[in-house]
């Protein structure tokens, strides 16, 4: 299955990060400047203009993700991992 690898997501950074540990399935990672890099990986987390609806304001990234060394399969059980960890309702 083909996933993005760049995408825009509704979230807060205080959730993505509490997130992260369960979405990478490890809390092996270190985190500079909102690059977070694992054994294999690596994600950006971007801040992008709020998603305004009305007197709504939700906060929002981009999120990019990154593989070096990890072959087809392992990148595919990655992504399937990730987005469902972060998914809101259904899609």
């Amino acid at each position: 299955m083909k996933f993005p690898l760049v995408y825009d997501a509704t979230t807060s950074r205080q959730d993505f990060v509490r997130l992260l540990p369960m979405a990478t399935g490890t809390t092996e990672y270190e985190e500079i400047d909102g690059i977070f890099r694992g054994k294999g990986w690596t994600v950006h987390l971007i801040q992008i203009p709020p998603l305004e609806i009305g007197m709504v304001r939700l906060e929002r990234h981009r999120i990019e993700i990154e593989f070096d060394g990890l072959d087809a399969d392992t990148q595919d059980r990655f992504m399937q991992r990730f987005t469902s960890h972060y998914q809101r309702g259904g899609g």
